[in-house]
């Protein structure tokens, strides 16, 4: 089974969150943080962010931001994978995107919104994140229109990731649908197995619990995935792919051209 990561583009990404050897238009950039987004800066654009760029840690379960805060901070994730939680009334929560190193958390405070729409959770496995404040980057966007259009792109492919996850639940099975999860996880996770508990797969999918066990299941015979207790382990790619369908793949294509490693794609 092939372990290269498909989000990322141009230049794909290995299982364990390093960049496949090819030229890069910032290797200073690309040698000194893992965080796809701003490996992608030309050196002078990076510069204005560097000074004030702080590593900062997340252990599973950490909120990182709750709905109705105020953004007074950023995080470009270098490790680990954050979920984006939306809520009911009723103080049910369902996932409604992930966010990694090809990304960051604070997206809405560069279209306008200081405050945050969304719980944000650590999710999977440890996180290691380069936090900013949003001072210093609001600065750096107003010096900088290449700073500014790199993070509106990058709130664009989330955009549609987060559209893709809507037609998928509305058009597609449980396995289905637990597979583009899968494959969306694989796609920022340092390894093949992947910490998904069932609790995991009920905030991605809002069914019950035996219904994630029987497509667990399915996904098993079809010899996709292989479930030990709180884990996955991807053993075909290439079958979650097919099962997932059109609703996986358009996002990271749309990663690669605006934000990928040769500025021409």
């Amino acid at each position: 089974m092939s372990t290269m990561i498909a989000f990322g583009g141009g230049a794909p990404f290995s299982a364990n969150g390093g960049a496949a050897n090819e030229g890069s238009a910032n290797d200073g950039a690309d040698a000194m943080v893992g965080n796809r987004l701003l490996a992608s800066l030309a050196p002078q654009d990076f510069a204005l962010l560097a000074p004030h760029l702080e590593p900062v840690s997340f252990a599973v379960g950490d909120v990182i931001t709750r709905a109705g805060d105020p953004i007074d901070s950023l995080c470009f994730f270098e490790q680990g994978i954050a979920g984006i939680l939306d809520s009911l009334e009723d103080d049910r929560r369902y996932a409604v995107g992930l966010v990694g190193a090809e990304g960051f958390i604070g997206w809405p405070l560069v279209m306008g919104e200081d405050r945050s729409p969304y719980d944000v959770t650590m999710r999977a496995e440890h996180g290691q994140a380069l936090r900013i404040s949003a001072r210093a980057l609001m600065d750096a966007v107003d010096r900088s229109p290449a700073i500014r259009l790199a993070l509106l792109r990058f709130a664009h492919v989330f955009m549609r990731q987060m559209g893709r996850t809507i037609v998928s639940s509305l058009a597609h099975s449980i396995e289905r649908r637990m597979a583009r999860w899968i494959l969306l996880y694989h796609d920022r996770v340092q390894a093949d197995e992947i910490c998904m508990t069932h609790e995991e797969f009920r905030l991605m999918l809002g069914v019950r619990r035996s219904s994630v066990t029987d497509a667990l299941h399915r996904l098993e015979e079809d010899q996709a995935i292989r479930a030990v207790r709180a884990r996955v382990l991807v053993q075909d790619r290439d079958k979650l792919m097919a099962l997932a369908g059109d609703t996986y793949g358009q996002p990271e294509q749309d990663y690669a051209r605006l934000l990928g490693r040769d500025p021409t794609r």
